[in-house]
């Protein structure tokens, strides 16, 4: 099940449980930075055992085609040691939906770099040519405008607003709704 992809810099790899000490170190390593940008986190999320339950409860997921996340490393990186971001495509949706939800997130000290625009590029071929799905919907806070742009640049449209989307650091927050439909599915 382990899957490899490879962009011009990066290497897209799924993780087995394994991986929790690589990615405990990834949370770790940006707990403040990211703090902003998702829920409150328990003192239990910064434990191996959470991470080590999470990848195989996705990898799980993904063996049941309703999740697909890809850890990013550097191609120099052949012992897989430093994570520099992460993406998923969730909630796969089947029936007349054929949609699902994309989020993704970096390392602090590699983001403005391109990194994400690279992996999400491949990702994004990826879901569309081996799942075939119709629509990947992103929700994105108005003050991430570097979120935004990234997407705007990869095709994705504003479909409008969601008041008090999601709770974010202890705060309901709104997102705007962003969407890129599969040119290639009818």
């Amino acid at each position: 099940m382990n899957r490899t992809y490879y962009t011009k810099r990066l290497m897209l790899r799924t993780l087995s449980p394994d991986f929790a000490p690589v990615v405990l170190d990834y949370y770790t390593r940006n707990h403040i930075f990211l703090k902003s940008w998702e829920p409150t986190r328990s003192k239990n999320f910064y434990t191996m055992s959470y991470h080590k339950h999470t990848l195989a409860k996705e990898w799980e997921q993904m063996v049941q085609k309703t999740l697909l996340r890809f850890w990013l490393f550097k191609k120099e990186d052949i012992q897989l040691k430093h994570i520099i971001g992460t993406f998923a495509f969730s909630n796969i949706q089947r029936g007349a939906f054929q949609s699902c939800f994309l989020g993704y997130k970096m390392d602090h000290q590699e983001t403005k770099k391109g990194y994400m625009t690279e992996a999400l590029r491949k990702g994004i071929a990826i879901i569309y040519d081996n799942y075939h799905l119709h629509r990947i919907e992103a929700n994105i806070m108005p003050r991430n405008t570097t979120s935004i742009k990234l997407v705007e640049k990869l095709g994705f449209k504003n479909e409008g607003i969601s008041k008090k989307y999601l709770k974010i650091n202890g705060i309901w927050e709104d997102h705007i709704h962003m969407v890129k439909l599969n040119p290639c599915v009818d």
